[in-house]
């Protein structure tokens, strides 16, 4: 029996029917034994056991009234997980599949990908299980400030900065902030990231997370002497991390020839037409269909876009999108490196799947931490009363996002793991964070 087992199932008797939560712990613990091994003061410490229990859990009831003046009631989420490197950080996702167990395991994969980017900054994540889909931006404000009217107890720059995530954008941001700074009578620019640049923003926070995805998979690339220039890549999603990791690798060379969203999925072989994509999504609010229909570009109803052959696929959807039946196909496609947009996107199957066949694999927590170390910067920015410009904020991520990349390898060479990024992502980011809470006692 290895180190973890015992633990794992202890997780799972306290934490019932959490079934993605399940998947993001084992991920974790099944790559720990060598380091648990190596530190046994680590195992005398209970830090695993520690960490697999959030600091706090908060569940509130967010009550609001639609344009017709009906009364809906939704359930909002805080889970604050760990504050032992900064304050908790991470975002809200707005969706109706929103539960306690998505949070917990959304909030304990930020613990690593947050410590990864050797920014202050602890895990946290939150939500709603409210559909903003078809709601008007009436409906989307008064919800915003009752979730806001109960979380803005919990919250604070030194204490839980939360962020954007799936549903919050920055409208939902901006709204969430003013509720914030009325009923607090302060003007606390470091409370939440994802801002607007007239009010606190950062440059660049738009784009950093499909950035630092491109980015960091540019440096898995550049590691097997290639790079994304001439690739062929497959993309899910056209949310704000597609769309901006379509940006970004077009910029370095690469031909991006698919997008989605929940209706099907776009083939372009010219490569996507990133201004009529932006056009369709970020401004008119439509469905990836309009794309095909204006762009004459073929698109297929429901699931799929792995079908597509691709030198490089990056899931920037949603979590288990891509399946080990995926997996397989993306393999006999010739598929040689894939990174994750999205959080938790590729189930253990499929990993699994990659891993045997050698192909490159990156997990969330490096590939898409772009995001959260923009935020990070955000709040470096609001904390001294500056403002950087756009250039100098990307250079900044693209320092952040290799000083990733090369920490998850040389973390995996040093644990006899080479090239395995899981290994190196999941001990690296554990080791920083099991220091800090062995140098501040047991609290």
């Amino acid at each position: 029996m290895t180190l973890v087992e015992p633990l794992y199932a202890e997780i799972l008797r306290r934490n019932r029917g959490e079934h993605e939560f399940h998947q993001a712990v084992r991920e974790v613990l099944e790559t720990l034994d060598p380091v648990l091994e190596r530190r046994p003061e680590l195992v005398d410490a209970r830090i695993v056991e520690r960490l697999c229990e959030p600091e706090r859990q908060i569940a509130f009831r967010v009550p609001w009234t639609d344009d017709s003046g009906d009364i809906h009631v939704n359930r909002g989420f805080r889970v604050e997980f760990s504050s032992v490197l900064g304050p908790y950080k991470g975002g809200l996702r707005f969706h109706p599949s929103v539960n306690l167990g998505i949070v917990k395991f959304l909030g304990f994969e930020q613990i690593f990908k947050n410590a990864l980017t050797g920014m202050p900054i602890g895990g946290g994540k939150g939500g709603a299980d409210f559909d903003p889909k078809g709601r008007s931006d009436a409906e989307i404000m008064r919800f915003c400030q009752s979730f806001m009217t109960e979380l803005h107890r919990h919250i604070g720059e030194y204490t839980d900065v939360p962020a954007g995530d799936i549903g919050v954008g920055g409208r939902e941001i901006g709204y969430l902030f003013g509720q914030y700074r009325r009923i607090t009578n302060r003007h606390e620019s470091g409370v939440l990231t994802g801002k607007g640049v007239t009010w606190g923003g950062s440059q660049a926070r738009t784009e950093a997370t499909g950035y630092g995805c491109v980015l960091f998979t540019a440096e898995m690339l550049r590691s097997r002497g290639e790079s994304l220039d001439g690739q062929t890549l497959a993309v899910s999603g056209s949310g704000n991390v597609a769309i901006y990791a379509i940006e970004k690798a077009q910029q370095l060379g690469a031909t991006v020839v698919t997008c989605s969203d929940s209706d099907g999925y776009v083939v372009d072989e010219k490569g996507i037409d990133l201004a009529l994509l932006k056009e369709i999504k970020e401004v008119r609010r439509g469905r990836i269909s309009e794309y095909a229909e204006r762009r004459g570009a073929r698109f297929v109803p429901g699931a799929g876009v792995w079908n597509v052959p691709c030198d490089v696929a990056l899931p920037c959807a949603t979590q288990n999108e891509l399946t080990e039946e995926d997996a397989r196909t993306l393999v006999r496609n010739g598929v040689k490196t894939v990174a994750e947009g999205a959080n938790m996107p590729t189930t253990p199957e499929a990993v699994r799947v990659f891993q045997e066949a050698g192909v490159a694999f990156a997990p969330g927590k490096a590939a898409n931490a772009g995001g959260v170390a923009t935020s990070a910067l955000e709040m470096q920015q609001n904390a001294s009363r500056d403002s950087w410009t756009f250039a100098y904020t990307e250079e900044r991520l693209a320092r952040i996002m290799r000083h990733i990349h090369d920490s998850c390898y040389t973390t995996a060479e040093r644990y006899g793991a080479p090239g395995n990024y899981v290994v190196g992502a999941n001990i690296a980011g554990f080791e920083l964070v099991a220091d800090a809470m062995l140098a501040q006692g047991l609290i």
